[in-house]
């Protein structure tokens, strides 16, 4: 079973569709037991960070979401959330990726909306997607390039598109709106 992270933000029926176009069950819980036994996890974000890490906390899942062995994948603000620093709203993320998250610099349209390629793909997230393979971001924040780095997006510079550690996989783009690639990605996630 895959549990999908419910805290009142979020796009989490988009990913529960995404789901089961897949032809994958899954419950949307903030049950800590239903969360801990699920097989695999996602934790979907849209959203401001400063408010949902404040409802996070108030359901204790800031406290749940570092602890859990199983894999979890973290998508959009739920990437950002499992980082440290956020300039939004002067955040404290969960701290599970050592990357700060910033504001992109309004050198250009933000935000970062749309379609855009990534690259340098280092994960086991990327079988059988090619580098340059195009995903869906809507984003004002990023997360800096890390050791956790695991593909890369250009727009006004270089950021995170993805992030690993032992478990923990987070995509900055929606992976359930991306598409055949995006479709992919989460095929393989849920293969690990």
């Amino acid at each position: 079973m895959i549990a999908i992270i419910k805290y009142n933000g979020g796009n989490v029926h988009s990913v529960q569709n995404a789901l089961n176009r897949l032809g994958e069950k899954s419950i949307v819980t903030d049950d800590f037991e239903l969360i801990r036994k699920a097989d695999k996890v996602i934790f979907p974000g849209v959203g401001e960070a400063s408010s949902t890490m404040k409802l996070l906390k108030e359901k204790g899942l800031d406290k749940l979401i570092p602890k859990l062995t199983q894999p979890v994948l973290g998508i959009c603000l739920g990437m950002q959330l499992m980082c440290g620093s956020n300039e939004e709203g002067n955040t404290m993320g969960m701290g599970i990726f050592d990357s700060n998250v910033k504001k992109f610099p309004s050198e250009n349209i933000v935000p970062h909306m749309g379609w855009n390629t990534i690259m340098d793909l280092k994960s086991t997230l990327f079988s059988e997607i090619s580098e340059n393979d195009d995903f869906y971001f809507v984003h004002s924040y990023f997360c800096e390039l890390s050791d956790f780095t695991t593909s890369v997006c250009d727009y006004i510079l270089p950021f995170s598109a993805t992030l690993q550690k032992d478990n923990f996989f987070a995509a900055q783009f929606h992976p359930e709106k991306s598409g055949k690639s995006g479709s992919q990605l989460l095929k393989n996630f849920l293969k690990i």
